[in-house]
């Protein structure tokens, strides 16, 4: 099965880091949180939250960037902006990459942006609109990869009466 590393850099609401692990749980994807996070993440806190999925979520803090960085061998990164010049669409999805967003108010920082021009995509959107909900912006991007890996260990049928 393949593997997708969903990074999210200094995310700030919890409510979209639990959509994120609902649909990292999902699709075997590993999540990797850098803080400062905008939540509580404790066990006493996930279970107050009613995330009865968190248990199928392999979840990695760190402490920054650096950490996450040191911590990481990185085949493939793609980073998620919507400053970036290409569409997320055009990427070559490779088992193991990871896939870095940032946080909901500023995205991810501009030295990180600047350093990695070449690995950053964003998704197509409205000029008028200023960003898609993060959790969104995930689900589309990592069902992408998925795609482009043609869904490897995911179940891609349903069972209908009838």
């Amino acid at each position: 099965m393949a593997v997708l590393n969903i990074v999210l850099v200094e995310p700030e609401i919890p409510q979209n880091c639990g959509n994120i692990a609902r649909t990292c749980a999902a699709t075997g994807s590993v999540l990797h949180l850098v803080k400062p996070l905008g939540f509580d993440i404790s066990d006493k806190a996930v279970k107050r939250a009613g995330l009865d999925y968190w248990h199928l979520v392999d979840v990695r803090v760190y402490e920054n960037l650096a950490d996450f960085f040191a911590k990481n061998e990185i085949p493939q990164m793609w980073c998620l902006s919507t400053k970036a010049p290409r569409c997320y669409t055009e990427a070559r999805y490779q088992d193991g990459c990871y896939l870095l967003f940032g946080k909901e108010t500023k995205g991810l920082p501009e030295d990180l942006l600047d350093a990695h021009f070449d690995e950053c995509v964003r998704i197509p959107m409205r000029a008028e609109a200023r960003s898609l909900n993060l959790s969104n912006a995930v689900a589309i991007t990592v069902f992408e990869a998925l795609r482009q890996l043609e869904y490897p260990g995911l179940r891609d049928f349903g069972k209908m009466r009838g």
